[in-house]
């Protein structure tokens, strides 16, 4: 099938089909960065790669849930359906038009528009997604932890119920996950359709940032956005038992490289790529050592004698030694320097549209190098992937 990015085409596969079990779509926290994702998605529907398990953080938690909560054929339109949405001028025809002949090709130009947008969106909120809170939050008398805020996430939730369908979330056919932080225990949680009864507040708690957006009630406990511990869920599908063979499409929204900052407003933005990258590189290579020292114990099991297989400490290790690969295919949004710090608020149409082009793009070069859908075959049955790089 042609994909704009690349014209070529692209073998249709069966979802979960062999020699995977597993394929995952794991999506980061970023905010208005999120459209990405949808970008990404598009790429792999029109690839036929469809994910039968779908995690997410934050953001990557609401594109999951357009995404698990629609069936195969509307999953692109819902999700474009609530960016444009978003990305709608909360200013209505006062807003800065989006027009494509509107000349953003001189860098400063380009940094001013996207933070007059930026600053609607602080003052105003994004339409469907969140609105400021009147009185201001410091004229109102102490608050619960629902409502201890600046915006309100109301908008979201009609937006939710409107747009996904909880029960096919529920139902099984693909796995569902989001991370959220206890605010009491500070634990991270993650609600998962094999445990929970996956509806809207579980959504919202796992991007509920503050101060911005008010903690979320979810069974007498309250969360915080799952990013204020960990913005990938990539160690829960790692962790998780029993182990399958697995193809996971990472999808991070910030870069944990990037240039040594020259003023306070790129030091402002590095230290947000640091923080919010949540360490997708580390979480790789410490499984990938992992994987390793499981498969070296298997290949020693093997040679060892019927009597000492059946001591009691060798059959614990001997559990943890099955013969499953991974492979991850790491897609990264790079941030354009124009961008600046308020690149994850900022929700204007043409940055919106930049982000799920870009996706798209990154998405179908890496769906055009067969060896992604190889079983790795390599001591550690491990192999990761990152084709932006080379882009």
């Amino acid at each position: 099938m042609p994909t704009k990015a690349t014209g070529k085409t692209m073998n249709r596969r069966e979802p979960g089909s062999p020699p995977f079990k597993t394929i995952a779509l794991l999506l980061q926290g970023g905010g208005a960065l999120g459209a990405y994702q949808g970008g990404v998605y598009e790429a792999l529907a029109r690839a036929n790669v469809l994910p039968n398990w779908i995690a997410g953080i934050s953001i990557g938690a609401v594109n999951s849930a357009l995404i698990a909560g629609n069936p195969p054929e509307k999953r692109v339109e819902r999700l474009r359906e609530f960016w444009e949405a978003v990305s709608t001028s909360p200013l209505g025809v006062f807003g800065i038009p989006y027009a494509r002949s509107l000349d953003l090709k001189d860098q400063a130009t380009h940094s001013f528009v996207n933070q007059v947008h930026a600053l609607g969106i602080a003052m105003l909120g994004a339409p469907s997604f969140f609105a400021p809170r009147f009185p201001p939050l410091h004229l109102w008398p102490p608050q619960k932890p629902n409502t201890l805020s600046f915006y309100d996430v109301a908008p979201l939730r009609a937006t939710l119920e409107r747009l996904v369908d909880f029960d096919r979330i529920n139902n099984g056919d693909v796995r569902f996950s989001v991370g959220a932080v206890n605010v009491s225990s500070g634990n991270f949680t993650y609600f998962d359709s094999t445990t929970h009864k996956i509806d809207a507040r579980h959504i919202i708690a796992s991007g509920s940032l503050p101060p911005g957006f008010p903690a979320t009630e979810v069974d007498g406990d309250y969360y915080w956005d799952g990013g204020i511990v960990s913005n990938t869920p990539l160690q829960w599908v790692f962790d998780t038992r029993p182990r399958v063979d697995t193809l996971a499409f990472q999808v991070d929204l910030w870069s944990s490289s990037g240039e040594l900052p020259r003023d306070l407003t790129q030091a402002d933005v590095r230290q947000k790529e640091i923080q919010f990258a949540s360490r997708t590189r580390f979480a790789t290579d410490h499984f990938k050592l992992s994987q390793g020292l499981r498969h070296a114990f298997r290949r020693v099991y093997d040679r060892l004698p019927g009597g000492l297989r059946s001591d009691q400490d060798v059959e614990m290790l001997a559990s943890e030694t099955e013969e499953r690969a991974y492979n991850v295919v790491e897609l990264i949004y790079r941030a354009k320097p124009y961008e600046g710090v308020a690149q994850d608020y900022e929700f204007s149409r043409r940055t919106m549209e930049e982000h799920w082009r870009t996706g798209h793009d990154d998405a179908a070069r890496a769906l055009a190098h067969p060896e992604i859908f190889q079983r790795a075959d390599n001591l550690e049955r491990f192999q990761s992937f990152d084709f932006s790089k080379y882009a």
